[in-house]
């Protein structure tokens, strides 16, 4: 059988050959294989990028509350009190709205110890509850804060700033990069001895705009109080960037 199998092949490829000759020839043919290397050495393709930086407009702040007990039911009521207590506070005395307040985390565990003569034992449990809070008056972040650790809050995580509605840059951030690419082309076609010509493809690469956050840790800072002993948090600027891949014509 051996002997049957490479000529039954070579016949099937020759076969082949003869009914796909008309399609193998053209695409061997040598004008259309130099034309494509035409079209190869004739492009230059760049990254634009483009960046605006401002002043943010809000900040997300991580609140909560951890508490321990012996009991789980008791350390989730215990927190929860407190988280009662700590969201009243926000939405009352700081005109929070209640679309700004939501929780992040959550969750109620117990805590273990461990030694050679009792192995592994529960001892107590551990609430554990987070809120994201939105914040717009922004020279007033500091003393809210203070407020809400004044109100039982023991977790106070990270401080991000931000521009609320990039909608109104995003036209300004897409040209900058434009901009941008069509520097970095026509020094490489000057450099070629070449002249730039129009623009072939044109595609972002961050699928849209993405906004690049400032962020602070605010347990890093509460240690750094000002004169009258409250938490200072500076804002910063935010930054706004996006990047273009663009193909230009080389003539």
């Amino acid at each position: 059988m051996k002997g049957w199998v490479k000529p039954a092949m070579a016949v099937f490829v020759a076969g082949s050959l003869m009914a796909g000759g008309m399609t193998l020839s053209g695409s061997l043919d040598k004008p259309q294989k130099a034309y494509a290397e035409e079209v190869q050495k004739n492009t230059v393709s760049v990254v634009g990028k483009g960046e605006l930086s401002m002043k943010p407009d809000i900040v997300y702040l991580s609140i909560g509350v951890d508490t321990s007990a012996s009991t789980a039911q008791e350390a989730q009521k215990t927190n929860g009190a407190k988280i009662q207590k700590l969201t009243a506070l926000l939405k009352n005395t700081w005109s929070i709205s209640e679309k700004d307040i939501q929780t992040a985390e959550f969750y109620v565990q117990p805590n273990y110890t461990y030694s050679e003569k009792e192995g592994q034992q529960v001892k107590g449990y551990n609430a554990h509850h987070v809120l994201r809070v939105g914040y717009r008056d922004l020279a007033k972040v500091g003393a809210l804060l203070d407020a809400a650790s004044e109100a039982g809050a023991n977790n106070i995580g990270n401080a991000r700033f931000a521009v609320e509605d990039t909608s109104a840059f995003e036209a300004q951030v897409i040209e900058k990069a434009m901009a941008n690419a069509d520097v970095k082309a026509a020094a490489i076609a000057k450099a070629a001895k070449r002249t730039l010509g129009q623009v072939l493809t044109v595609s972002q690469n961050d699928g849209g705009i993405s906004p690049v956050r400032y962020e602070e840790n605010v347990k890093a800072m509460a240690s750094v109080a000002d004169n009258a002993g409250g938490t200072a948090v500076q804002p910063g600027e935010v930054k706004i960037t996006t990047q273009l891949s663009v193909m230009y014509q080389l003539n």
